[in-house]
């Protein structure tokens, strides 16, 4: 099972946590997307990174 986490006080879901570590590597994704011009070969870039977001967020949970 997944700790919570404490800030302040305040209990906060270990999801939120992962969500933000898998946005983080959305970031850093991005900017080598546009290094490789990414939109060329998908037919909706923003459809295609949401799914590489919820793939990256369910290997985090995965795998910790």
């Amino acid at each position: 099972m997944h700790q919570d986490l404490h800030f302040g006080g305040v209990f906060v879901s270990s999801f939120v946590g992962y969500a933000l570590i898998a946005f983080a590597v959305l970031i850093v994704l991005r900017l080598v997307f546009a290094r490789i011009r990414f939109s060329r070969y998908v037919a909706n870039a923003p459809l295609a990174e949401a799914g590489i977001f919820v793939c990256v967020l369910a290997l985090l949970i995965a795998l910790t």
